[in-house]
């Protein structure tokens, strides 16, 4: 129902209308009536009426000057003028006054009844807009942040080249270009698959993590599962990332703050200056999140709680010392190597069950961590771990730990000599594959990867040191080269040919066209060059 309120300082024709108009009946609440505008103001801020409806002719404060401050300070009001004076000048002012009605006395109940129709048909078209409008507005607010996330989310996978990131970034009126990057992924988890916590921990946890890195960078987050989140820091300087990275490593670290059962999982990619490096941090954190999940794993399971206590403390191996010696030593010199790194072991009382085993696998584990871009499938790392786990059981003294040091370095050096003789062979199967896909939109270092079963950090690596083109200026490279072989030979439209080398957007691909070969599509068929400025002629 509508509000109604009546202000006349004629009582007996308030009266009257109060009376006479059945106002439920009618779909409206008549909520009172006052005597002239000044006495009507308290009360209308006080009841809220959805129509007024005002003599103009009132001692103290008449219509018009009600009309004008109604209209100023509650403009949702409806107001419906009364007037006894047939003079056109009380006409003009209520229009300049933007009253919704204007009525000439003497009026019928029958005609204000009528008029109140009208006006409340129009509060209804103007609500029914209004919340069309905010509907609309929050829909267009949630497609912005669906997309915003969708823009991320192919940055990260590597389904974006620099200029596509730019252009739809500008479109969302999205800050993305800064100097340096880093992917964090974070995925809060219920201890003992406890399935009974609310998301709303997991959500408040959340926002104090953003809060905390809000205080000492720039951010770009999505979603990708209920409990992921994805963490795009942006910055200055490295300096400034390596702050933030160290504050959510002791976040991490820092498990036994959280009240409530549940724990924070991470995985941290590489501080990168270039746009595209999004990509490569985003699955360098998703292979340290995997890794650190397993190194946690193997803590909680492993053997330091069954015979820490009674551990010498000065027995140990230096990790960083082997890992260095791994990735720059030779095999001529692993037998005095191992002789000296290994002589505290020489200290150990290898009677005590397991004491050797520990030191050792804890050693295999951080070897793992440290080169795991040398095992690219986890499948077949968490094998071989499997394996050496199974000879350091049979480790009962210090010559068979010596034995076992040496063996562990000569298969890490055969491993890395295998990835090295595959490298060619993998990076021509890569190659035939963009030849083959390059019309796919989609085509991205993910479907790659897959093909040649390596994982795509991995892949992205070798391809970038080996062909100094990272993946996505290859396949544009060969993207480009295709394009000027259709310019050439057929009479294709260029919004046509984009949509055959794999570009949806026929103005990019004409703003890729001229940076790479320096000219129009137009331009180029009537020229006879076939070259490419922006990019190597390998491959072609």
């Amino acid at each position: 129902m509508k509000r109604v309120m009546l202000v006349d300082d004629e009582i007996l024709f308030r009266e009257n209308i109060r009376d006479c108009i059945h106002w439920e009946q009618e779909g409206f609440e008549y909520c009172g009536d006052a005597s002239d505008g000044e006495v009507a103001l308290p009360l209308i801020e006080q009841w809220m009426p959805d129509i007024l409806i005002t003599d103009i002719k009132m001692p103290f404060m008449n219509g018009l000057e009600l009309s004008s401050i109604i209209r100023k300070r509650m403009p949702d009001i409806k107001i419906m003028i009364l007037s006894g004076h047939d003079e056109f000048q009380y006409a003009q002012s209520a229009l300049r006054i933007g009253v919704d009605e204007y009525c000439i006395k003497p009026v019928s109940a029958a005609d204000i009844i009528q008029q109140l129709h009208r006006i409340s048909q129009k509060i209804d078209a103007e609500r029914e807009e209004k919340e069309r409008i905010k509907n609309l507005t929050q829909m267009l607010a949630t497609q912005k942040i669906r997309t915003q996330e969708m823009l991320l989310a192919d940055l990260c996978n590597g389904y974006m080249t620099t200029s596509e990131a730019i252009h739809s970034a500008n479109l969302l009126s999205l800050t993305l270009v800064a100097k340096y990057y880093c992917v964090i992924i974070t995925e809060f988890r219920c201890h003992d698959n406890d399935l009974s916590i609310d998301t709303s921990h997991i959500l408040q946890k959340e926002t104090e993590l953003e809060f905390s890195l809000q205080k000492q960078v720039e951010l770009l987050t999505f979603k990708q599962k209920r409990t992921e989140k994805i963490w795009i820091l942006k910055g200055n300087t490295t300096e400034q990332l390596q702050l933030a990275i160290d504050s959510l490593q002791e976040q991490h670290e820092d498990q036994d703050n959280l009240a409530i059962p549940i724990e924070l999982s991470i995985g941290i990619g590489t501080i990168q200056h270039r746009l595209l490096g999004i990509h490569d941090s985003y699955l360098e954190a998703e292979e340290d999140k995997h890794w650190r999940r397993l190194l946690t794993k193997q803590g909680q399971n492993g053997l330091y709680p069954m015979i820490g206590e009674s551990l010498d403390q000065t027995i140990s191996l230096d990790h960083n010392e082997f890992i260095s010696y791994l990735k720059f030593g030779s095999s001529t010199h692993v037998t005095p190597f191992v002789e000296q790194f290994a002589s505290d072991l020489k200290r150990l009382n290898w009677h005590v069950p397991l004491y050797g085993y520990y030191i050792l696998n804890d050693l295999i584990f951080k070897v793992f961590q440290s080169t795991k871009e040398t095992f690219q499938n986890s499948e077949e790392a968490a094998a071989t771990l499997g394996k050496l786990q199974k000879q350091i059981e049979t480790v009962d003294s210090w010559g068979k730990a010596f034995a076992f040091l040496i063996n562990l370095a000569q298969q890490y050096w055969l491993k890395r000599k295998e990835s090295t003789d595959k490298y060619t062979e993998m990076l021509e199967q890569v190659k035939e594959y963009i030849r083959c896909h390059y019309h796919n939109n989609q085509l991205s270092l993910i479907d790659a990867a897959e093909y040649v079963s390596v994982s795509p950090s991995h892949l992205s690596k070798v391809f970038s040191q080996e062909t100094g083109q990272t993946f996505i200026e290859y396949v544009t490279h060969i993207r480009i080269r295709r394009a000027m072989e259709l310019l050439k030979s057929t009479h294709a439209k260029s919004y046509e040919i984009a949509y055959q080398v794999g570009y949806n957007d026929a103005h990019y691909f004409s703003n890729l066209f001229k940076k790479s070969t320096g000219m129009t599509t137009k331009e180029f068929r009537r020229s006879d060059s076939i070259s490419i400025q922006s990019s190597g002629t390998e491959g072609a």
